[in-house]
């Protein structure tokens, strides 16, 4: 099982970057897919997810009406479209599966995680 992020970067506030999480090992298309990141010193922090059939999505407050999930089942990747980003936005950002939905903060239900991909907004 993979869960391989790219996309990160340096950015500078007020802009924009796209996470994408390439998946194999396991049938995507049965999973939900989640973001959760992790700032510096914090703990993890669930950011958003995506039923295994795309057409619900879910966000944290902190970012509802500026990211947005999407995912593709016919290439195994979900991906995360960040908008308008703050400093706060700073973590290390980690895409995982769920085989439920809801409980998003449950962090053992999480089947598989990514590595990782970092985000850093700054001037």
């Amino acid at each position: 099982v993979q869960l391989v992020e790219s996309g990160g970067g340096l950015v500078q506030p007020g802009g924009s970057l796209r996470l994408s999480c390439a998946a194999s090992g396991f049938t995507f298309s049965y999973y939900y897919m989640s973001w959760v990141r992790r700032p510096p010193g914090k703990g993890l922090e669930w950011v958003s997810s995506i039923s295994s059939d795309g057409v619900n999505t879910y966000y944290a407050d902190s970012v509802k009406g500026r990211f947005t999930i999407s995912r593709d089942n016919a290439k195994n990747t979900v991906y995360l479209q960040m908008n308008s980003l703050k400093s706060e936005d700073t973590a290390l950002y980690y895409c995982a599966t769920k085989f439920y939905g809801g409980g998003w903060n449950r962090w053992d239900e999480y089947t598989y995680w990514g590595q990782g991909t970092q985000v850093t907004v700054s001037s």
